[in-house]
């Protein structure tokens, strides 16, 4: 069993850093205490619901010498399991506050529960765009298998965009963008700089950014958007989701809008070559590097959303194919 790696950031308002176990091919997700100025702490993005995430929460908060009774609120980044999953379990156990967009809110339902379509409607949107349907019924199971990780949900107070959030005794200005989740909330402390961008922002890897049925439908249009928002800001230090936190905030925004930008242009070259299915275009892009389910359901979407985004600039076109299937085209 792993345990929870802590570290410690005294300069920045004491904020502390647990790293929480997860699943490969990431390993560990970032969560961050910040202490209030009553003595109770607030909690950013608890993990992924699994036995093993429980464990490393007692244990992590037995080592810091503090108890749930002092969690006041946990604020949630954006709806993917990994970072949402346990805060319906810590409000169960504490009857503390939790906070995320009302559009990450909407995501969570869509995706996980009673009211759910993800899981049905993804593999239909994956077949009609070329994915054999041996894979598109193993993206059903894959989606079936993160219901656990993510109940019991939890019940929101939403964070409203045009208000701070207090955390840490100090004001954080929210900022709400997409592509990779819709209704993604930052948080920026203006007086220090400081930065909690969960996946809007990471450092050496690009967060996905994918198309899903009844969410948005550009989103990579959403995400670009979303990196020039956040790169116009002030950042001195900024604390992401995955890996360790870091500086030069603005050039990484800069670097992954380059990597779009060169990613679509891949995508229009490839259909040049004659009109091609999203799965055809997709094993052509990360060709070598879908070893998983996991991976497969990422990168299709992904493909997707760059597909999406070259039809909307007009470099692409969509056509229907037998069967109901849809091919893109490249326009001159």
């Amino acid at each position: 069993m792993r345990e929870a790696i802590i570290t410690s950031y005294e300069d920045e308002f004491g904020l502390i850093r647990v790293s929480v176990p997860m699943a490969p091919p990431l390993n560990q997700v970032n969560s961050y205490l910040l202490p209030e100025p009553d003595g109770r702490f607030t909690l950013v993005d608890p993990g992924p619901h699994t036995g093993e995430a429980e464990e490393a929460w007692h244990g992590a908060l037995k080592k810091l010498g503090l108890a749930w009774d002092r969690l006041a609120a946990v604020v949630v980044t954006h709806h993917h399991p990994d970072h949402y999953g346990l805060a319906g379990w810590m409000q169960e156990r504490t009857g503390c506050k939790v906070r995320m967009s009302a559009r990450a809110e909407a995501e969570a339902r869509m995706s996980w529960g009673g009211e759910a379509t993800l899981t049905e409607a993804l593999p239909r949107l994956f077949l009609r765009h070329g994915m054999p349907e041996a894979l598109a019924l193993g993206v059903r199971e894959h989606l079936q298998g993160f219901l656990p990780q993510v109940m019991p949900q939890p019940e929101i107070e939403p964070i409203d965009a045009a208000e701070a959030v207090f955390m840490g005794g100090r004001s954080w200005r929210p900022l709400i963008t997409g592509g990779h989740a819709p209704g993604h909330v930052s948080l920026y402390e203006a007086g220090s700089g400081l930065i909690l961008c969960g996946d809007a922002v990471l450092p050496q890897i690009s967060p996905n950014v994918g198309l899903q049925p009844g969410s948005d439908a550009q989103p990579l249009q959403s995400f670009m958007a979303g990196l020039r928002l956040l790169g116009g800001l002030e950042v001195s230090r900024a604390f992401p989701g995955h890996r360790e936190p870091f500086t030069g905030f603005a050039a990484r925004t800069s670097s992954l809008l380059r990597h779009h930008e060169e990613r679509l242009d891949d995508a229009a070259r490839l259909l040049a070559g004659g009109p091609l299915s999203g799965f055809a275009v997709c094993e052509a892009l990360f060709r070598g590097r879908i070893g998983s389910t996991h991976q497969l359901r990422f990168a299709m979407s992904e493909a997707l959303a760059h597909l999406a985004e070259l039809v909307r600039r007009e470099r692409a076109g969509v056509v229907e194919a037998a069967r109901g299937k849809v091919l893109f085209t490249a326009l001159a």
